[in-house]
């Protein structure tokens, strides 16, 4: 099939990759021309595992392109994904002013034949019926004619789409794997016929021809209205980032009367009620998609004039978790200011590059206000070169160099990497070994058998 999907992030450009290499004739669009030079080179701008083999078979094959000329994206695709970021607006609001620009234009270009256009990014619940009026004002721009055709359900044979959502729950880290090997596939649209393409699209997918396990069953196929599937997305991401606020509440009380939440975690996740996901405590949830997402879902409920007091408990116990960190810190080292502190682990999550809201540059700020030096390493962040946003740490090439001279540490993000290091050889480069597991990821054991004092969060 022919695809064109507009916006080379995270998820458009994971999603063009991906449905290339299932046999798709695929067309990225980005208005970036140097990012367009650099994915026409074979090289992926952002960091994500396989990401960038594939896209250099697909290349190769010639199943992909990539250029910043939308009409030809749109001449190609039947189906027209519109992938561009939804970020937060300072009201907790979704600037969705990017999704109004792709879709004016997909209207001033639409030809003959029938479309599918589909949004993929993160929308307000309600944008399926928003983008098909602005698709139409683009198009009125072009032939108010054809405009009032379409608005009479007059037979007009040059201008025929539809729309249709399909959220994305892609993480960040697996976006390859999560997009070969998904729980579920979210279709929302009133078409058959735009629903019965999304479904041809998907076809190798939903048989698990391209699966890591082909033995399993088809991957379950939810078709709903247009506003279920948007509201599916906001659902989902608010309801994990509300589960690691519980798990992290219940770590706090662990802390003070002496329990260890990583075996209530256990316990409670052997129930099938629950499940063992996103029941691990520590710093918090961060990255671009759940502090967005919980942010617009709250901010959507109160135009309806509706209070989520949930969610908005869920942000106040994810924000206080950030500097749990610091309390623990105070607790061993007493006075903080003049005292270098290091941080193993920048970035929000491990096998990702993405600092967006990372947990990191909380304590980072705070660790400088209270007067503290502090250093950072990172294995990805501190082998790039980039330091945007790290004005105030210095980030380290080497975790020798980070334990070098270091009052504590503090793992930061759960990285595979940081179970095999060294820790002899880091206790003795320290001031004081001193190790915050902000994760409850290392062996407690071990650490403090290297005469480490240990302190983890409930743990």
């Amino acid at each position: 099939m022919r695809v064109c999907v507009i916006g080379t992030g995270y998820v458009g450009l994971v999603t063009g990759a991906c449905l290339a290499h299932i046999g798709h004739d695929v067309i990225c669009i980005d208005n970036n021309i140097e990012k367009v030079k650099l994915l026409q080179s074979g090289q992926s701008p952002i960091y994500e595992p396989g990401l960038t083999d594939i896209l250099r078979q697909v290349i190769d094959s010639g199943n992909i392109k990539f250029t910043s000329d939308l009409a030809q994206g749109i001449n190609h695709g039947d189906i027209l994904f519109i992938a561009v970021g939804t970020p937060a607006l300072a009201t907790g609001e979704t600037d969705t002013r990017y999704v109004e620009a792709v879709a004016k234009g997909i209207g001033a270009h639409l030809n003959e034949g029938y479309k599918v256009i589909v949004n993929k990014s993160t929308v307000p619940i309600g944008s399926g019926d928003w983008v098909r009026m602005l698709v139409l004002d683009g198009v009125a721009e072009r032939d108010n004619t054809l405009v009032e055709a379409i608005k009479s359900n007059a037979t007009y044979p040059p201008l025929n789409f539809d729309v249709v959502s399909n959220p994305e729950f892609l993480r960040e880290g697996s976006a390859v794997y999560d997009t070969f090997n998904p729980d579920r596939i979210v279709l929302g649209g009133s078409s058959d016929k735009a629903i019965a393409l999304m479904k041809e699209l998907y076809a190798p997918i939903i048989n698990r021809t391209v699966a890591a396990d082909q033995t399993l069953p088809p991957v379950p196929v939810l078709v709903t209205d247009l506003s279920s599937a948007e509201m599916i997305k906001y659902a989902a991401n608010a309801f994990l980032a509300t589960k690691i606020s519980f798990i992290n509440e219940v770590a706090n009380i662990c802390d003070r009367v002496g329990a260890d939440v990583v075996q209530v975690a256990k316990g409670i996740g052997l129930d099938s009620r629950i499940g063992n996901k996103f029941l691990q405590a520590g710093l918090g949830w961060g990255g671009s998609c759940f502090p967005k997402d919980v942010s617009a879902l709250i901010h959507t409920a109160n135009d309806y004039g509706y209070e989520a007091e949930l969610l908005n408990s869920a942000v106040h116990v994810n924000h206080k978790q950030r500097y749990i960190v610091i309390e623990k810190l105070q607790r061993v080292l007493k006075i903080l200011k003049g005292k270098t502190v290091g941080l193993l682990g920048l970035t929000f999550k491990p096998n990702t590059d993405d600092l967006r809201d990372a947990p990191a540059l909380n304590l980072i700020e705070e660790l400088n206000r209270l007067g503290a030096k502090v250093k950072a390493y990172d294995p990805l962040v501190s082998q790039s070169g980039l330091r945007s946003g790290l004005s105030n740490v210095i980030v380290e090439t080497d975790v020798f160099q980070l334990a070098d001279g270091c009052d504590a540490l503090v793992l930061v993000t759960d990285w595979q990497q940081f179970l095999d290091l060294d820790y002899g050889k880091i206790a003795t480069l320290m001031e004081q070994p001193i190790m915050i597991d902000g994760r409850n990821f290392l062996d407690r054991k071990a650490l403090e058998e290297l005469g480490f004092n240990y302190v983890g969060v409930g743990h």
